[in-house]
């Protein structure tokens, strides 16, 4: 029987389609990574200036809220204060699963503590969702407490309009209307106390979590965060400054921060991350409005609530307005020369504390809507190569789509490039790891983003 012929054309096809069936598959195309998520996008638009120039009016009215005033008082002191925030919390969380409670201790007489006083924090919990993510935790907080020129005084008038009512109000805001949705990742909102007298609320919290081996993957503080007004008269409403710190300021350093000394990556430590991730994602859903991150832990030689997470090996950022008025703040009331000095509600701006408080939504949700930054994060360096070679543990989310890649020169501050490698735990980028940074993101099916991770060398 005579061979059949086969036709050159169809010998091609069959070879193509052989060649097919046996290359790598190709990895599956990114999720959209650009669209606004619909949650989050409701999440802001549900935010009220109006509320929160009701919470700051509300937390004025009890006359001082000093760590050491009056405690059973029922419209003055401190103790008023903090019942009328909790009871306020329970209302707004009613029917959803927000949690609030007191988180008390009693601070031993100090520099700023005449007498043992009970310091108390008043922190709403919204559980996340996921199996996975649950324990991952991120606070954002602000202080109740106020003061007046003598830190000591606990009997004059200290409105604490700007500090920190205004922080205290954006919390209050953001647990409000977000108590309303589900998130993956659990958030955690605080009006904490005493930091004025040595941020002595947030300090035992964070050292709480630390002792309770808590996975605080991110903190925020709200302080400050009422005027857009200078002291020179100037108002700047379009922004608002994120202080990070690089490598802590310790005597020893830990093995994690010598590595990254040793590789250059001094500004890429866990806080600048997470500043890189709040930048990025304030600056999206809140328009016209920048986010400028500092390089500094905070304010030259100053401190806030973020502090004592940061001690605590916790990435945490501070949120304060563009230029401090000083007349407004740490002021007893009074006019002097025709100058009104205090820190009173009519200098506050609501409607910039709302944007302000539109950016702590938007960050908040991406971060708990997204999976975990990666984990185990290596660079291979067994060989010379000018291509890179990163490595990294596989996420435990059931949502994850995938990973990408992100880079930028040793002189930028932020993200400059990408690349998507679909569900791996291995890829090679073409670019030589002497000229630049890099970092592995984790992305959901929703195309959900999580903070990068910067990798050590895997030799």
């Amino acid at each position: 029987m005579p061979h059949a012929r086969i036709s050159s054309s169809l010998l091609a096809a069959l070879l193509a389609t052989a060649a097919s069936a046996n290359a790598a598959p190709a990895a599956p195309a990114a999720p959209d990574l650009t669209r606004q998520q619909p949650q989050i996008k409701k999440i802001l638009a549900d935010v009220s200036p109006k509320r929160i120039e009701g919470y700051v009016a509300k937390l004025v009215s009890f006359g001082t809220r000093h760590t050491m005033s009056e405690t059973e008082s029922d419209t003055r002191g401190i103790g008023a204060a903090r019942r009328w925030i909790k009871a306020e919390l329970e209302r707004c969380g009613a029917g959803t699963k927000l949690q609030v409670a007191f988180d008390s201790h009693i601070a031993p007489v100090s520099a700023r503590i005449s007498r043992p006083t009970e310091i108390v924090n008043v922190v709403a919990t919204l559980p996340g969702s996921q199996d996975a993510s649950k324990d991952r935790i991120y606070v954002t907080s602000g202080h109740y407490d106020s003061r007046v020129s003598d830190v000591m005084n606990y009997t004059a008038d200290a409105p604490g309009a700007n500090d920190d009512a205004s922080g205290t109000a954006a919390i209050m805001e953001l647990a409000c209307v977000m108590s309303k949705y589900k998130f993956d990742a659990t958030l955690v909102f605080m009006a904490v106390a005493a930091e004025e007298q040595g941020l002595l609320g947030a300090r035992h919290w964070a050292t709480q979590a630390r002792q309770k081996n808590l996975n605080i993957a991110g903190m925020f503080t709200n302080d400050i965060i009422g005027s857009s007004r200078a002291d020179n008269g100037k108002v700047d409403d379009k922004q608002v400054r994120l202080f990070s710190q690089s490598i802590p300021a310790t005597k020893e350093m830990s093995e994690a921060v010598r590595q990254l000394v040793a590789t250059g990556g001094d500004s890429d430590s866990l806080s600048r991350q997470l500043a890189r991730h709040t930048k990025e994602q304030g600056e999206r859903y809140v328009k016209d409005f920048k986010v400028s991150v500092i390089h500094r832990a905070d304010r030259y030689l100053r401190g806030g609530d973020h502090m004592p997470f940061l001690e605590q090996g916790y990435a945490a950022l501070r949120f304060t307005e563009p230029a401090e008025d000083f007349a407004h703040q740490h002021q007893d009331l009074r006019t002097e020369n025709g100058k009104v000095y205090g820190d009173l509600a009519e200098f506050n701006d609501v409607d910039y504390i709302a944007k302000v408080t539109r950016v702590n939504a938007a960050t908040l949700a991406s971060l708990a809507l997204a999976p975990a930054a990666p984990q185990g994060v290596k660079l291979r360096t067994d060989k010379l190569t000018n291509d890179s070679t990163l490595m990294w543990q596989t996420n435990p989310e059931p949502d994850v789509a995938g990973y990408r890649i992100v880079w930028r020169e040793t002189t930028a501050a932020n993200w400059q490039g990408s690349k998507w490698v679909g569900n791996v735990t291995e890829a090679t980028v073409d670019l030589s790891k002497d000229n630049v940074f890099f970092g592995v993101q984790a992305v959901d099916k929703d195309g959900n983003v999580s903070v990068a991770t910067y990798p050590m060398p895997q030799r």
